[in-house]
């Protein structure tokens, strides 16, 4: 779990969705706010006056006296200072106490518009100062024409402020239950996904030279699926270019010693071909396969270092085989049947990695050759071994020779095209490409050992499809 400190949250995308959401809520709810309290307002002042109302019947059902002790207690019930009537055209005091200031402003609830219950209701709110009033309406069941108060604003202010605290509060918990939703939904929709490409870039830019890293678009939400899609794009063709330019620059850096080599070879051809052209001499007969080994030597070396610059290798179409059929299947086409080389396998039957299948090929092909090559060189007999197996997170592959073991020269670059080759006159490209094509696949190819007893290589295939998964 990731633990976010109070910037970083606010930082993040869904923090700030989730601030905005409880700030927008709670606007929201702000501006349902002053209506509501509007109608409280409005709604208390009614109730005040219903209550006024039905203080006075109680004077009305009595010859018209009763003792200011009930008095009082009917006032302070009906939470007045007095109750006028008006009945028949006739206005009558009903009930009255001292008022303990003069009466500040008045209020006829029958005419009042919305928009004024609003302004009197906010004038009221945010009005500290106890003042009294006197309120106007309509008396229920046709008790008259009129009835009016007077009244405190100490009490209805009072209300007033805990019937907002208390649709706040309502608010408070409504808007922090909505963000916790949303910031669910958005983690999932949004977030997630966008993590995810972001780890893919991570991933990629760690090794850009691993196919397997590679985002593979499947998003739902169709902005982020573009910009997927867009990214696999840019990746495709960063990998493509980086390995063209790799390439280009050991081409660069080889072109001095590709000329001298090459200049050489055809001073020597020149030589042999002065010879033919000036003498009838038998030597000639001797003299024409080397000059003809001269010139295919020199064709070779262009044709490699030339193909070499071109080539743009496809990322890895992978796939599950059998190791066993296709070590079967190279060493058929590297070992003659009659060759003095005797291959020895350690591959289980059931091996099945997912890779390339000609890619595999290709580098199974040249480390084998080379390993013939090798044992050819010296005149003797000699054991190529291939053994294959797997572990719970990758595949490998050992192919080791009985040869006569690569030159310290040839260890310091051996991977690095033009300056690795193992060979008199060789290129040095053959590993440089194997080692390419197992790096595109995630995995490594390297040298284990090599000594007067052989040489051994080892090629590891990691089992994960993709390394930018989250």
């Amino acid at each position: 779990m990731v633990i976010f400190g109070r910037a970083g949250f606010l930082n993040s995308l869904s923090g700030r969705f989730f601030v905005l959401t409880i700030i927008f809520v709670m606007l929201a709810e702000i501006m349902i706010l002053v209506p509501s309290i509007a109608r409280f307002r409005e709604d208390y002042l009614q109730l005040r006056l219903e209550k006024a109302q039905i203080a006075s019947l109680a004077l009305l059902t009595t010859d018209g006296t009763i003792s200011p002790q009930l008095e009082k207690e009917l006032l302070d019930n009906a939470g007045v200072y007095n109750v006028v009537l008006r009945r028949d055209a006739v206005r009558q005091l009903v009930l009255s106490s001292p008022i303990p200031l003069p009466i500040d402003a008045t209020y006829d609830l029958r005419t009042v518009s919305h928009a004024g219950l609003i302004r009197d209701a906010m004038a009221e709110f945010f009005d500290p100062e106890l003042r009294v009033i006197r309120v106007i309406g309509s008396p229920v069941e046709q008790g008259g024409d009129l009835i009016e108060v007077a009244m405190s604003t100490g009490p209805l202010r009072a209300e007033m402020l805990e019937y907002s605290r208390r649709i706040l509060a309502i608010s408070a918990a409504i808007s922090i239950v909505t963000a916790a939703i949303l910031f669910i939904a958005v983690q999932k929709l949004m977030v997630v996904p966008i993590r995810r490409v972001v780890s893919h870039i991570a991933a990629y830019s760690e090794a850009p030279e691993d196919a397997r890293r590679l985002i593979a678009p499947r998003s739902g939400v169709r902005e982020i699926r573009e910009a997927e899609d867009a990214l696999k794009s840019m990746q495709t063709q960063l990998t493509s270019a980086l390995r063209q330019k790799q390439r280009l620059a050991q081409l660069g850096s080889a072109v001095a010693k590709i000329s001298h080599d090459l200049r050489n070879i055809l001073t020597s051809a020149q030589l042999f071909a002065d010879r033919i052209g000036d003498s009838a001499d038998p030597v000639v007969s001797r003299a024409a396969p080397k000059l003809l080994n001269s010139i295919s030597r020199a064709v070779s070396l262009c044709e490699t270092t030339l193909a070499f610059g071109k080539a743009e290798e496809p990322p890895p179409t992978l796939a599950r085989f059998s190791l066993r059929t296709l070590v079967d299947e190279v060493l058929e086409a590297e070992i003659p049947d009659q060759s003095a080389i005797t291959p020895v396998l350690d591959v289980p039957a059931g091996v099945m990695i997912r890779a390339d299948h000609e890619q595999i090929y290709r580098v199974l092909s040249n480390l084998i050759r080379n390993a013939r090559q090798a044992i050819e060189a010296t005149g003797e007999p000699g054991n190529i071994e291939i053994a294959g197996g797997e572990a719970d997170d990758e595949w490998w592959i050992r192919v080791g020779d009985t040869g006569p073991g690569l030159p310290p020269k040839a260890r310091e670059h051996l991977f690095t095209a033009f300056q690795g080759g193992a060979r008199k006159g060789g290129s040095g490209l053959g590993l440089a490409i194997a080692s390419e094509l197992i790096r595109g696949h995630g995995g490594n190819l390297e040298l284990l050992d090599s000594g007067e007893t052989g040489s051994e290589f080892l090629i590891r295939l990691p089992k994960s499809e993709n390394m930018g998964e989250v």
